[in-house]
């Protein structure tokens, strides 16, 4: 386990704190979660396909190896995915005007329907707690997640 005494000093956090935050983490991604999951099981769909969708959504003529490198999953997950999204009509794929090898991603009217339904239900749970903490606290909420990140170059 991390050197957290000396953290605390630091900090000025005991233990029960930091397992506290660890705590909340694991219970708001349940929560922050749990409505779109049970969204998507409707369709037939999960959370990978979740998250596939949010970013091409996102990023429209995203390349495949851009999204692998987002989602950070391999090759065969990813195409697990795509596939079943292209098959069902969520997401449509093209060749690349320069390189004809890259696939490039683009959500369907379906799947912009599909992704806008999934994000106004997390966006409201993001609203309602913004508002109820204050500029102050989305301030530095996003400045602790973004902490919590291995890649420091994620926006």
């Amino acid at each position: 386990m991390a050197d957290i005494k000396h953290l605390n000093k630091a900090l000025f956090l005991t233990e029960d704190e930091l397992r506290r935050g660890i705590e909340l983490m694991f219970f708001a991604y349940r929560d922050f979660t749990g409505e779109a999951d049970a969204l998507l099981e409707g369709y037939g769909l999960g959370r990978a396909h979740h998250r596939a969708i949010y970013f091409i959504g996102r990023h429209p003529d995203m390349t495949v190896s851009d999204l692998l490198d987002i989602l950070n999953i391999t090759k065969q997950s990813l195409s697990r995915v795509l596939s079943h999204l292209i098959s069902e009509g969520y997401v449509a794929q093209k060749a690349g005007e320069t390189d004809k090898r890259q696939r490039l991603l683009r959500l369907t009217e379906k799947g912009r329907t599909l992704e806008k339904q999934v994000t106004d239900l997390q966006a409201t749970r993001f609203a309602r707690a913004y508002k109820e903490c204050g500029l102050e606290a989305v301030d530095g909420f996003q400045r602790v997640l973004q902490h919590l990140l291995n890649d420091k170059t994620v926006p």
